[in-house]
């Protein structure tokens, strides 16, 4: 266990960013099943600049890498485009 009181802030502030992370980085993964569960075009039409602001802020904030999110908004470009 740690010693020192900078330590110990060090472990709580990690645990905060932890969830943190884990809860946005859970909802892309989320957004982008649903997304891939579409029918509709028109309907993916309109989801998709959400999608990709999300995707976006992940890998701006680190949570993801960036080559994860343009893989990410590649394939779910070439869904939507395949939508008839």
């Amino acid at each position: 266990m740690a010693n020192h009181q900078s330590a110990l802030k060090r472990i709580r502030q990690t645990e905060v960013r932890t969830l943190h992370n884990r809860y946005y980085s859970k909802t892309m993964r989320n957004a982008v099943r649903k997304f891939r569960s579409l029918t509709d075009k028109k309907e993916a039409a309109e989801q998709l600049p959400k999608l990709y602001t999300t995707i976006d802020k992940l890998a701006k904030r680190g949570m993801i890498h960036k080559n994860k999110a343009g893989n990410l908004k590649s394939s779910i470009t070439k869904y939507a485009n395949g939508l008839s």
